[in-house]
C-alpha cells in the first residue's frame, strides 16, 4: 500500500477557531498522524460536519463570533447524523462552570488554552479510539441484528412450511379436498380482518392475534390423519357408528397438537390457537355440534370463524358424497345455518366478503381433482 493510501486512511479531525494562528498551530501539530480539516466559524463546522465526508474528531473553541462553540455543540448533539462525533472543546474559558457548560452539552472533554500538545495529542488519540471501539460495536449489533431478523424470517418459513406440510398430511388422505387448506387459511384471515372493528371481536382480532389465525388454520382437520380410510373416503353416507369415529377427528387434532406441546415444553401462541380450531371447529352456536355440544360465545371465536370458512369450502367442492354446489347456492345454505349453525355476526361478515371469497376459491382452485364450483 502506498504512502497515500496509507494517509488517505487515517482518521480525520476538524478544527474549529476563529483565529488563524491557533488553526495553523492546530493543523501543525495533528497533520503527522491524521487528516486535518479546518473551519473559521461554527456555520462553516457545521455545513463540513453534514457532508459526505464528516470527521472522525471535532476541536472545538467556543468564543467565536456569529455562533459559539457551543451552539455549534448543542446542534451536532441534536442531530442523530452527527450526535455521535467526539467533540473535545479546546477553550480560553477556564471557569468551572463553563467546563460544566461544555461537558453537559455532550462534549466528550475540555482542554484549557494554551495547550500542552502531549496533552492534546493524548487526548484526541484516546477519544479516536473509543469512537473506533463503539463504532466496531455498533456495527457488530447492526450485524447480529440483521442476522437474528434474517434468522427469525427463515425459522418462521420453516415453521409455516411444516405447518402446511402436516396438514397436507390429512389433506392427502382425502385427495378430493385439493386446495381446502388454503382456501380455508385465506377466508379465515379475510373475516376476521372484516370483523376486526367489530364491537364483539375488536378486542381479540388484533393485528398479530389475525397472523396467529391465519397460521394455525390449515391445521383444522389434522385430526382425520387418525380416521380409517373405510370412513374417511367412504362414497356415501356414515352409518351411525361410523360417523361417531370420524367425529373423533377433532379431539385427536387436538390431542396432537397438545403431544407436540409437550415435546416442546413451553406453551406456543399458535398452538394454542391451532388446537382451539382443531378442537371446536364442528361446534355449533345452538349447542348441536361436538365434540362439547358448545353453545354460541362459549365456542371459541377461532373455531366459529373456521366453521363458516370450512363449511362453505365443503360446499362448493366436490366430496366423495356430493357434488360441487355452486357459490350463490353455498353461500344460501351458510345464511340459512346463521343462528343454528354459526354465529350471527360472523355469517353477516361473509356475506358482506362473499365476493373476495369467491375470489379466494377461483385463486386457489385445485390443479387436478377434487373439483370446486364458483360459477
Amino acid at each position: 500500500m502506498s504512502d497515500s493510501q496509507d494517509k488517505d486512511r487515517r482518521p480525520t479531525v476538524l478544527v474549529v477557531d476563529d483565529t488563524p494562528q491557533n488553526l495553523s498551530l492546530m493543523s501543525d501539530l495533528l497533520e503527522n498522524d491524521y487528516q486535518v480539516k479546518v473551519a473559521t466559524g461554527g456555520a462553516r463546522a457545521l455545513k463540513i460536519v453534514r457532508s459526505n465526508a464528516p470527521p472522525d474528531l471535532i476541536l472545538l473553541d467556543i468564543m467565536m463570533p456569529d455562533m459559539d462553540g457551543y451552539e455549534v455543540c448543542r446542534q451536532l448533539k441534536a442531530d442523530p447524523v452527527t450526535a455521535l462525533i467526539p467533540v473535545i472543546f479546546l477553550t480560553a474559558k477556564t471557569e468551572t462552570q463553563d467546563e460544566e457548560l461544555g461537558l453537559s452539552l455532550g462534549a466528550v472533554d475540555y482542554i484549557t488554552k494554551p495547550i500542552s500538545p502531549p496533552i492534546v495529542m493524548a487526548r484526541v488519540k484516546t477519544h479516536l479510539m473509543l469512537k473506533a471501539s463503539a463504532d466496531f460495536l455498533r456495527d457488530k449489533n447492526a450485524f447480529l441484528e440483521q442476522e437474528v431478523a434474517r434468522r427469525t424470517l427463515e425459522i418462521r418459513d420453516i415453521q409455516d412450511v411444516t405447518i402446511l406440510t402436516m396438514a397436507s398430511l390429512a389433506e392427502t388422505r382425502d385427495n378430493e379436498t385439493g386446495n381446502h387448506i388454503l382456501r380455508t387459511q385465506y377466508y379465515v384471515r379475510a373475516l376476521a380482518i372484516h370483523l376486526r372493528n367489530h364491537p364483539r371481536f375488536s378486542t381479540y382480532l388484533s393485528d398479530a392475534m389475525i397472523a396467529l389465525l391465519f397460521k394455525s388454520a390449515p391445521l383444522h382437520d389434522i385430526g382425520k390423519v387418525g380416521i380409517p380410510d373405510r370412513i374417511l373416503l367412504k362414497p356415501g353416507k356414515l352409518e351411525a357408528d361410523e360417523f361417531e369415529i370420524m367425529k373423533t377427528h377433532t379431539t385427536q387434532g387436538r390431542d396432537a397438537i397438545e403431544s407436540a406441546e409437550q415435546r416442546l415444553g413451553k406453551n406456543v401462541p399458535f398452538l394454542l390457537c391451532a388446537k382451539e380450531i382443531a378442537y371446536s371447529h364442528q361446534e355449533k352456536w345452538d349447542g348441536s355440534g361436538y365434540p362439547q355440544a358448545l353453545i354460541g360465545d362459549a365456542i371459541p371465536i377461532s373455531a366459529r370463524l373456521m366453521a363458516v370458512a370450512d363449511v362453505y369450502d365443503a360446499l362448493i367442492s366436490r366430496r366423495v358424497y356430493k357434488p360441487p354446489f355452486p357459490h350463490e347456492k353455498a353461500v344460501a345454505i351458510v345464511i340459512e345455518g346463521r343462528d343454528r349453525h354459526f354465529d350471527p355476526d360472523i355469517v353477516d361478515a361473509f356475506v358482506a366478503i362473499q365476493d373476495d371469497c369467491k375470489t379466494i376459491a377461483e385463486r386457489y382452485a385445485n390443479n387436478e381433482g377434487g373439483e370446486i364450483e364458483v360459477e
